[in-house]
């Protein structure tokens, strides 16, 4: 499964890709919502995995311009702070699930399993 995160968290990119790619996923990664844009343009993703807080362009408006130029791009919203109406605001623009951080490994890669099954 081929897997772009983008967050600004460099630790995090780093280490969602060290792991998931140990476990047989294709990682990419953009440090910045504008940066991930630009990616989903150059390449296919499976899954997109979007920090809700970023400098800049925040998630729910990189959400918004993904579902545009690629309605059918599966996108789950990560968010390391809870807030409901941030959850629906994502879903109703799209996003096939949100979670929150910190999300256990083997979680995220089950919600990401199912995902793609469910785009398939």
């Amino acid at each position: 499964m081929n897997v772009l995160f983008i967050d600004d968290e460099e630790e995090f990119l780093e280490l969602m890709q060290n792991r998931l790619t140990k476990r047989g996923f294709t990682v990419s990664v953009a440090n910045s919502g504008e940066k991930g844009l630009v990616l989903v343009e150059e390449q296919t993703f499976d899954v997109v995995v979007l920090d809700v807080k970023m400098p800049g362009c925040d998630g729910v408006d990189v959400l918004r311009q993904l579902k545009e130029r690629h309605p059918d791009l599966a996108v789950l919203l990560l968010s390391g702070h809870a807030s409901t109406d941030v959850a629906m605001t994502s879903i109703e623009n799209g996003a096939a699930d949100y979670m929150l951080k910190p999300v256990p490994l083997n979680d995220l890669i089950a919600r990401l399993r199912d995902i793609s099954n469910r785009q398939s």
